[in-house]
């Protein structure tokens, strides 16, 4: 951050990184990929539901952002079309692919503050019960219809507003309202089937 300090403020805003990347810093850039990462593999992890595709959507997700860059127009936040652009790319392979009936390894995904490995559980017992929790929350994602499960993981993980999924997907925040809906509808009902309970 400290090479931002002669042209950017300390604390850069998305807009003033912007600013100081068309002003010739790459280091700009590079600051804005490294504050969405998580959310964007978070997004490509839940429409893949495997790792490595994941990752690879998210790579090519930020090589396209980065060589389409000029069409971004400021009407949305950059990280809503970041994330748009990250989960076109993971959608895109998915269908390149065919989705994978495979699930990832447990505990792979990303945190907010994770540099990109999975977390090590102090408790064995709780790591497993949340890999076998991730598991089955994949198993459902799984059932859902393409267009419910990406509104679902844009909100719930992405941690974008019913503004925010509307912008990315191009929709009224209606249609993400009611897609959120049936999505927690048919998600209860999977999981209530499987455990026994909810």
């Amino acid at each position: 951050m400290a090479a931002f300090t002669a042209s950017c403020p300390p604390v850069p805003s998305d807009e003033q990184l912007l600013a100081c990347f068309a002003a010739g810093r790459r280091e700009a850039l590079e600051e804005l990929f490294r504050r969405y990462r998580a959310p964007a593999y978070r997004v490509a992890h839940r429409l893949l539901g495997h790792e490595a595709d994941a990752l690879d959507a998210v790579q090519e997700g930020f090589v396209k952002a980065l060589t389409h860059l000029d069409s971004f127009r400021g009407q949305s936040s950059f990280k809503t079309w970041l994330l748009r652009v990250v989960s076109n790319a993971a959608l895109d392979l998915g269908r390149q692919r065919g989705r994978r009936e495979t699930v990832s390894l447990p505990g792979a995904g990303l945190g907010d503050g994770d540099a990109g490995g999975p977390a090590v559980p102090d408790n064995p017992t709780r790591g497993l019960e949340r890999a076998d929790l991730r598991r089955l929350l994949d198993e459902a994602l799984a059932t859902l219809p393409e267009a419910q499960r990406r509104t679902f993981v844009l909100h719930a993980d992405a941690g974008l507003s019913y503004r925010e999924v509307a912008d990315v997907l191009g929709i009224s925040i209606g249609t993400v309202m009611s897609r959120l809906y049936y999505a927690r509808q048919k998600l209860r009902a999977f999981l209530a089937e499987r455990t026994g309970s909810l």
